[in-house]
């Protein structure tokens, strides 16, 4: 745990930390309080009520990068206070809306939510070092978590307490404090080196959106395509045996297991493949199938939830690696964007398969489906011919190899140079011009891309 004591003792982050667990958690019981708010006081179908969160959804998924190219522009402070003056107008009037209206405010809504996941994110990549950061996002994915089990659980009571239009205006109150807050803190997004080499210029598309930035975001997907898969199958199995009111036992282990999976993979010394977390958790996924009660199913999540939080940590570590500083708000946008699709994709295939068989098929589907885009997301990895990201240390030293246009652009406390090489393919070692204390020797071995190693001083 001495890591993560370390991850918190960074200025700003326990803070940030705490600040976005409140908008997150409201954030992931938006879909619950309209759909409750549909169903109960407009006294709607629930087809009506998925309408509007679908509606909801599809914003959501639309509007990621729109509002990271703008955190890019404009900073965080700015974007967030605007999200979420809409996000008060679009809650306070929720409760005086015809369904009509109400499926068209929900998309506007989506499309600008207040961002506090991406930009969590983004302060996360700038505010630790190459040491704390896979601790870090571990804390992040834990956080997730905690929104999913807390959320969700917490409108439901108070529905049950009160009116859900007064919810959806408790929804919204907490998604604008939580915003709100994030840009009173106004995290960097930036780090130190990057601001100082004027590292918040755009680069072009073609040097970041990769294959190996493709493949991560493609794994992204399956990963949420799984996991709102296996709460649909959770629910099938337990109401073909009969036992629906346990459900929320389940739900409970696994979010359980998922935080402890969290955090024992941020205290690992060396961090695993993506794709490798990826595929073990969809083949953990299969056999769940196999359990037909509530207590087998409540063990056979134990080994999913384990997996699900080191999955989603990989992943964000992935992207922040990946996105030069430039565009890395677009870049947390498209995997945010990715992630919501995940969601949307998973519960319509899955229901589908349980609908044709039985729910271990749900199950059987959701793993494969996570199995794929592992595997995919692997090919795409090894095809790449290099780095998909760049490598930054504990000096603040910068460099991102593009193999595709041969060159390399050394980000230094304060400058920004281009060292142009001979060619894309060139397998002689190509040194820039740097302190000796930093320096290193790049080189290119062959069908495993870029690689490097300390030179003695």
């Amino acid at each position: 745990m001495t890591r993560y004591r370390e991850v918190l003792a960074v200025p700003g982050m326990a803070s940030l930390l705490g600040v976005s667990l409140l908008a997150r958690a409201a954030i992931t019981a938006d879909v619950m309080a309209l759909t409750l708010y549909v169903v109960l006081d407009l006294d709607l179908s629930y087809a009506a009520a998925g309408g509007v969160a679908a509606a909801l959804t599809a914003g959501v998924a639309l509007g990621g990068p729109l509002l990271g190219r703008l955190i890019d522009r404009r900073g965080p402070r700015t974007v967030l206070l605007a999200t979420v003056v809409l996000q008060v107008v679009f809650w306070l009037s929720v409760p005086s809306l015809a369904y009509g209206i109400l499926l068209g405010a929900a998309f506007v809504a989506g499309l600008l939510m207040v961002p506090a996941q991406a930009v969590t994110r983004q302060a996360i990549a700038a505010m630790t070092t190459e040491r704390h950061r896979r601790a870090a996002f571990a804390l992040e994915s834990v956080q997730g978590e905690l929104s999913y089990l807390v959320g969700p659980a917490v409108v439901i009571l108070a529905a049950a307490e009160t009116s859900p239009g007064a919810v959806a205006w408790g929804v919204g109150a907490a998604i604008a404090a939580g915003g709100a807050g994030i840009a009173l803190l106004n995290p960097p997004l930036r780090a130190e080196g990057e601001a100082a080499a004027g590292a918040a210029e755009r680069p072009p598309r073609r040097e970041w959106l990769g294959a190996g930035l493709v493949a991560v975001l493609l794994m992204a997907f399956g990963a949420t395509t799984l996991l709102s898969g296996v709460d649909l199958a959770i629910v099938a199995t337990l109401q073909e045996a009969g036992q629906v009111s346990w459900a929320a036992v389940v739900v409970a282990v696994f979010g359980g297991a998922s935080v402890a999976g969290g955090l024992a993979y941020g205290a690992l010394p060396r961090p695993l493949p993506t794709w490798l977390l990826l595929g073990l958790l969809g083949l953990l996924t299969v056999p769940a199938g196999l359990a037909h009660d509530w207590p087998w199913l409540c063990a056979a999540v134990v080994g999913i939830g384990l997996l699900t939080a080191p999955t989603l940590s990989a992943v964000a570590d992935a992207v922040s690696r990946l996105a030069p500083a430039g565009v890395r708000g677009e870049v947390t946008g498209l995997q945010s964007s990715a992630q919501s699709a995940g969601f949307a994709v998973g519960s319509p295939i899955v229901g589908i398969a349980i609908d044709v068989s039985t729910p271990a098929g749900g199950f059987a589907a959701a793993g494969l489906a996570a199995l794929a885009a592992a595997l995919l997301g692997g090919l795409l990895s090894r095809g790449d011919g290099h780095p998909a990201h760049g490598v930054r240390d504990d000096t603040g030293i910068h460099t991102r190899w593009t193999a595709r246009c041969g060159r390399a652009v050394v980000n230094r406390a304060g400058a920004e140079r281009t060292v142009r090489v001979a060619a894309a393919g060139r397998r002689r070692p190509t040194v820039a011009r740097r302190p000796r204390a930093a320096r290193r020797d790049w080189c290119d071995r062959p069908l495993r891309g870029w690689s490097w190693r300390r030179r003695g001083s």
